[in-house]
This record gives structure tokens, sequence and C-alpha cells, in this order.
């Protein structure tokens, strides 16, 4: 144990456990919910599926480095991997940092390093999503288009798609490729992610449990909830029709829309830079634990 390490009586960190578990409630119980009763949501489905985190582990509490659990129940983290006994209670343990997790969070705290140097880029507009029906026989929503298939594919062509997200321009079209300014690939996403993308900012999320248990989960959640309201500013830019959902539309086919779809960027940009050093720094604890 070093002059760093916090020691949380049982009380505080049961008070934090059951915060956090309250917190995400607020997403996890509709989930299950409607997968029990088979219900798809085109908006919020996408955290629990495409991110594949379970709601289970979410839900979770983990206290993150250099803290260590006291009192009798802690030993209940003694069933999780990643944490020991230690003479004051139950703490993380540095041996399941191994050397194989080394390449895995070096590349986390490159690529957000990387993404942090660059100044936000806004000129998107969300035409990602409208990329991914251009021309297409399906929708991969299953819900209406806005402007039918004819009007959507007239919106991408009368304006300049320019996505440097690599995991979401695999799933453009394949006419609507050749029409992107970027052609990204996943060996280039370090120099092309900016803070300015909202699949970048939601990517947070991601990055943030690739480094569980190890993650406070304050910062999980944080994380979480930047991806959700991210979400929901993407599907509102989409070309679906979401009002049943209770979505109003971005219309980034007019100027009006575009210029909103910016400042709701630029906003999301503004609150994903404080998570994404914090995430920096906690890889970079990491990094030192496996090198010492």
């Amino acid at each position: 144990m070093t002059a760093m390490t916090t020691v949380l009586s049982e009380r505080e960190w049961h008070a934090r456990r059951d915060a956090h578990a309250t917190r995400m409630a607020r997403w996890v119980e509709p989930h299950q919910q409607r997968k029990a009763q088979g219900i798809k949501h085109p908006v919020l489905d996408f955290l629990f599926t495409y991110y594949s985190y379970r709601p289970a582990r979410l839900t979770r509490w983990h206290p993150g480095p250099d803290v260590v659990l006291a009192g009798e129940s802690a030993s209940e983290y003694l069933d999780w991997s990643g944490y020991v006994p230690v003479p004051s209670g139950v703490t993380l343990d540095r041996a399941a940092l191994t050397e194989t997790r080394r390449a895995s969070v070096s590349f986390v705290v490159g690529l957000l390093r990387a993404t942090e140097t660059r100044a936000p880029r806004l000129g998107c507009f969300g035409l990602h999503e409208w990329a991914m029906v251009y021309r297409a026989g399906s929708i991969r929503h299953d819900q209406p288009l806005r402007l039918g298939a004819e009007g959507t594919d007239r919106v991408v062509e009368s304006l300049p798609i320019k996505c440097g997200h690599f995991d979401a321009f695999r799933f453009f079209t394949a006419p609507a490729r050749p029409l992107n300014t970027l052609q990204p690939t996943r060996e280039a996403q370090v120099d092309l992610e900016q803070p300015g993308c909202l699949h970048a900012n939601m990517d947070l999320f991601k990055w943030a449990y690739k480094l569980a248990p190890f993650t406070p989960s304050e910062l999980l959640a944080d994380c979480f909830e930047l991806a959700s309201d991210i979400r929901a500013l993407d599907m509102r830019a989409s070309p679906y029709d979401l009002s049943a959902f209770g979505y109003s539309p971005v219309r980034i086919e007019t100027a009006p829309g575009r210029a909103e779809y910016a400042r709701q960027q630029a906003s999301f940009a503004v609150r994903a830079a404080p998570l994404r050093r914090r995430l920096i720094e906690l890889g970079e604890r990491l990094l030192a634990w496996i090198a010492t």
C-alpha cells in the first residue's frame, strides 16, 4: 500500500456503490424490460448492442486504482477478477495488469492523446447515418425515412460527406463510400479521430469499459451518460422519423438544422474533453503500474 492509497470505510463505499446502481438503473432497467418483451428501441438499444458492456457489468461499482475497500462485506469483491485481499481490506490487483494488457492500454492512451491535441471539426452534420441508407434496398433501423428514399438520396448527393470515423464509415453503403471526402481505415484511426466527432465522443464509454475493472465507476457512468445524450442527437439528425419515440428531428437538410447540429456538436466536444483527460490519466497510471 502506498501513501496515495485511500481507504474507504464500509459505509462510504456502500453509499457510492448504491448511488452508482441507482444512477445506472435509469437506462438498464428499461432496457431489460424491453428485451424481455421483445421490444426494440432504435436509439437506446445502441448503447447495449453496439457497445459490448453487459448491463450487469454496467451496474457493478468499482472504486478504481489506489483504493482499499474496508469492512467484512468487501470480501464479495474477491469473487470478481482483478481484486486481492490486503491487511486493510480489498483492493485492485496490480498483477492483473499483465503484459498482454499493455498493448490495449497503450492503444487507448495513444488514441485519446492524439484526439485531445486536435481542434474539433464541426462540419460533418451527421451525414454518416444518411450514407448508411444511401441507395440501399433496406434501412438499418426498421423506421420510416422522413424524406423517403429518393429525398434521402438527394440530401446525400447535395452535401459534402466528411466522416473520419472508421466505425461509422464501415457501415456506409457501397455507393456512398466514394462520396466521403476521407477514406478512414482502422490503421489510420489514431491519425484521423478528432474531438468534434460524435462517435469519437460516444466511444469514450467504450474506452472506459476497456480499462475495467480499473476504471472508477463514476467515470464510466459519466462516459455512458455522455454517450446516451450524444446518441439522441445522432439519431435526431438522422434520416429516420423517430417521432413515435418522442424524438423531434434536427433537420440537417436545411441551413438552420445544420447550424443547430453544429452548436450541439460543439457543446458535446466541450463536455467530452475532461472525460477524455480523466481516461488518459487513468491509462497513464495503469501503464506505470505495468512498468513497475
